[in-house]
């Protein structure tokens, strides 16, 4: 490909508000806003106003805001069959939105310009080339979406070109051929697009994929390849059905791949944390393997793979993780290695050469993930337990006992209490405290005896708390059918946040297992408050563990 700038346009926040599960306030909205622009986006668009009030909204709270690189953009269609263009109410609400660029979606397709529309194929040509005609008299730039683009040009191939020639005449800047069913093959999109730049050459093409098939972002590269300039998608790739083409892993090939400049020159390093930032402002969860910036895109588990990468990382990795802004992961398993011990805590604990001590530790990961831990989530509790093998391991407090008690009333209404007695050196605690549920009360009253002698678990919060049923296995491998059902073995799997004394955050993961879901929760945060306070210790700050404990 010739050298050339690939414009990213952004569609987080109207198409990909489309999806299952994806929702945003219009506070999360414009805060998205604000980070795509800071980041380097070229377009952005905000949502369809004539829809519904809180992109209505979006709209009026965004012109308060100056972006420094990013154009907003208001989403709408062409004209409606039987008015025109002027007396469009849709038309008319995408000039009020007051936007420098308005993006319309018009019918490729003859047959559902008749069945959907409702109006002749002739009639659609002229809706798209007013519509558009009337947007660029008004003084805005009009990005025209061609719905339906692939489909219909397999099998009318000159109609398709009359709709774009029509959107083209009006002077839309930029063409985007859409593949709206998602369905579309990468070699299919290649020879479309060069039609399209054979037959238009003084156009300019953009690309929209849906990921229908698994190959949204395959099927923008072979447009880009073919001559788009253009490509639109969501952050994360979210959207209806399978979602949109994910702008992550574009950016993340364009840039190392093929070298294409897009975004602006320091965005690349902070890919990851782009993405990460959406799925917060979503409350969704981020997808472990997303390529580039997923929590596992450079996580290394077989013992053969981690050796080979303390070498040379590029055996089995094809970027530097932080290049994109991501870490590479060693994680914890059955199937590790000396090596992946080696890497996670060798260097912390002076171990790198301990092989004897390497091997106890592993099999003692390998005897307890038998019997249901699972420590590649758990780095914390990964750590406590080589402490505990090498003797490096002091409690910060003893447990007497704990009971939770679970109170069901007439009005249907739980409430949950928690007790704790616990001994904090030479100091005896005995609280009570509700919670919401189980969980909550116990965290409470833990927090309520451990505060004062340890005010830095302030700054430790629960984020997330999954249970999983686990297999127990009997001494020859085979399954222990007596634990099953309601009596089964369960894995609490607890992640947490810290915030550092200074500045800045982090996150880390605990486990806890049981055949009382109570007690595996009771595993897990304690394995998060003695990490918290090892961390705070090791800190360096003279009350960040409160009056002190163990190194």
């Amino acid at each position: 490909m010739t050298q050339r700038r690939i414009e990213i346009y952004d569609t987080t926040l109207r198409d990909g508000t489309q999806g299952e599960g994806f929702n945003l306030s219009l506070r999360d909205k414009l805060l998205i806003a604000k980070k795509l622009d800071e980041f380097g986006v070229d377009y952005i668009e905000g949502g369809f106003p004539a829809s519904n009030p809180k992109d209505a909204a979006f709209f009026i709270e965004a012109a308060q805001y100056r972006f420094g690189h990013a154009k907003l953009s208001a989403f709408g269609m062409t004209r409606r069959r039987g008015v025109t263009a002027e007396n469009d109410p849709g038309l008319v609400a995408l000039l009020a939105a007051k936007t420098p660029v308005i993006t319309l979606v018009g019918k490729t397709s003859k047959r559902q310009a008749e069945r959907v529309l409702s109006v002749s194929p002739e009639e659609n040509v002229a809706m798209i080339g007013e519509s558009v005609a009337f947007v660029t008299r008004a003084g805005k730039e009009c990005v025209y979406d061609a719905e339906h683009f692939f489909d219909t040009f397999q099998v009318d191939p000159e109609y398709a070109l009359s709709t774009l020639r029509a959107a083209h005449d009006g002077k839309a800047s930029v063409l985007v051929l859409c593949d709206t069913n998602g369905g579309t093959l990468p070699e299919e999109i290649d020879r479309a697009v060069r039609a399209v730049r054979e037959r238009l050459p003084s156009a300019r093409v953009g690309i929209h994929t849906h990921n229908d098939s698994g190959l949204a972002v395959a099927c923008a590269l072979a447009a880009i390849r073919a001559g788009s300039t253009h490509a639109q998608g969501t952050i994360n790739g979210v959207g209806e059905r399978c979602g949109n083409m994910d702008l992550t892993t574009l950016v993340g090939n364009l840039s190392t791949k093929y070298h294409l400049p897009c975004l602006l020159p320091t965005s690349l390093p902070r890919l990851t944390e782009l993405s990460r930032y959406v799925y917060d402002l979503s409350n969704t969860t981020p997808i472990s393997g997303q390529p580039f910036t997923g929590p596992s895109a450079f996580a290394h588990k077989g013992g053969m793979h981690v050796h080979a990468v303390q070498k040379d990382t590029s055996t089995y990795e094809h970027i530097d993780p932080a290049s994109v802004g991501n870490v590479r992961k060693i994680l914890i398993s059955e199937l590790s290695g000396a090596s992946n011990i080696a890497a996670t805590a060798g260097k912390r604990f002076g171990l790198e050469n301990d092989r004897a001590t390497l091997k106890r530790v592993l099999d003692k990961v390998c005897e307890l993930e038998n019997r249901g831990w699972a420590f590649e989530v758990a780095e914390a509790s990964f750590e406590l337990l080589v402490r505990k093998e090498i003797g490096r391991y002091t409690p910060f407090f003893d447990l007497t006992h704990y009971r939770v008690e679970i109170l069901r009333q007439g009005d249907g209404q739980a409430i949950s209490e928690a007790t704790v007695k616990l001994s904090v050196r030479d100091h005896n605690a005995h609280e009570v405290a509700e919670g919401d549920g189980p969980v909550a009360a116990l965290d409470a009253a833990l927090r309520k005896a451990l505060l004062s002698r340890y005010p830095a678990l302030a700054r430790l919060h629960l984020m997330d708390y999954k249970v999983r049923v686990v297999p127990t296995y009997a001494g020859d491998g085979s399954v222990d059918e007596t634990k099953s059902e309601a009596a089964s073995v369960v894995r609490v799997v607890a992640e947490f946040r810290r915030e550092h004394v200074d500045s800045g955050e982090t996150f880390f993961g605990t486990v806890g297992v049981s055949g009382n879901i109570i007690d595996a929760t009771y595993q897990a945060l304690r394995d998060a408050y003695d990490h918290h306070l090892l961390a705070e210790a090791d800190s360096g700050s003279p009350a960040a563990a409160g009056d002190g404990g163990p190194r």
